[in-house]
């Protein structure tokens, strides 16, 4: 069955990463408040944010990660949205990456949710979208390669 757009939802999320002294790539993972499974950093669009800033508040709001944030989206991937009413939204979600240089000790949500460092293989396992969970693979082998986080290393 197809959507049209006025049936889709817009979101944003922050794909939080960094590597260890051994070169590894980490994705900051956090979980959803109601459901408690692994999530990225995500929400609606934001009125007078460019798309990527909206992603850049998520990521603080949701995981007190703090970094460098692409411009250019990652990929995107669909969801259906439970709302407050008990009604589905599919939702179309923009995935940004954005490399970590700070984690804050307290942040908005730290109460509601939990985060923790994941190698790709192990975040692409605990999410439920198969969409997002083939982003994530992409970036298995030779993520530095991929073009929107080659940029996004030159930026930082």
């Amino acid at each position: 069955m197809t959507k049209s757009t006025q049936d889709i939802g817009q979101q944003i999320a922050a794909l939080p990463m960094r590597w260890t002294s051994k070169g590894n790539l980490r994705i900051l993972m956090v979980t959803s408040r109601g459901t408690g499974r692994w999530v990225v950093p995500k929400g609606w669009t934001m009125d007078g944010k460019k798309p990527w800033r909206a992603a850049e508040i998520e990521a603080l709001e949701e995981a007190g990660a703090e970094g460098y944030i692409s411009t250019q989206a990652l990929g995107t991937y669909h969801y259906p949205k439970i709302l407050e009413d008990g009604t589905e939204l599919w939702c179309r979600v923009r995935l940004y990456p954005m490399i970590v240089e700070r984690l804050h000790k307290n942040w908005k949500e730290r109460r509601d949710r939990t985060r923790r460092w994941f190698g790709v293989q192990g975040a692409a396992r605990r999410v439920d979208e198969p969409e997002l969970q083939q982003l994530l693979l992409s970036l298995a082998k030779r993520p530095k390669h991929q073009p929107v986080i080659s940029e996004l290393l030159k930026a930082s």
